[in-house]
């Protein structure tokens, strides 16, 4: 058994702080995690099926979850997409195994990232969602590298409740996401 604390576990300890930080007084308006959602885009590999096989499989252990093939809305011949083709995978998560899954995230995916320098603040929109991109799903400890014959990248949505912007980073900083100190000026 590991002493290290879940994700979960994490948010249960900082809630009486953070309702203090973002000045509410009932606990049901702490800002909080709603769903996480993994996206892949398969449009450059649709034709090969072992491929797509492959990341579905991928997105599946990363995720502990089947995830589902979302379809094209409509046709654009420049892209050579057709309305109705499978051009993505994605999995929503929610409960435990969204928790289980943002553990592993913060804590052992994104510091194998190369080159990682933390998340920008810019990453957090308006309504306080954190989107991540990560270039290679290889970072992932379910995924063993000598047998990948495809890298791909994903994103990573991270949804939550709160009221701003500001309330959102205070809860991603305390649950210990490795957001930057500053917004950058580019």
């Amino acid at each position: 058994m590991s002493t290290a604390k879940s994700t979960k576990q994490q948010y249960e300890a900082i809630k009486q702080d953070l309702m203090k930080n973002v000045g509410v007084s009932n606990a049901m308006n702490t800002p909080r995690i709603t769903k996480v959602v993994v996206n892949v885009g398969i449009g450059r590999i649709i034709k090969d099926s072992d491929r797509v096989q492959e990341v579905f499989d991928a997105i599946r252990d990363i995720t502990g979850q089947l995830p589902v093939k979302t379809l094209a809305k409509k046709s654009i011949a420049g892209f050579k997409i057709r309305e109705g083709q499978a051009v993505g995978i994605k999995v929503t998560l929610r409960g435990q195994r969204m928790w289980d899954f943002l553990t592993r995230l913060v804590g052992g995916a994104l510091p194998r990232v190369r080159d990682f320098q933390g998340i920008p603040l810019r990453s957090v929109d308006n309504e306080g969602n954190l989107n991540i991109g990560i270039k290679e799903h290889t970072v992932f400890p379910e995924i063993i590298a000598e047998k990948v014959r495809t890298i791909f990248s994903l994103q990573v949505t991270i949804s939550c409740d709160a009221s701003d912007r500001d309330d959102a980073i205070k809860m991603y900083r305390a649950l210990g996401f490795p957001l930057h100190k500053e917004e950058s000026k580019k």
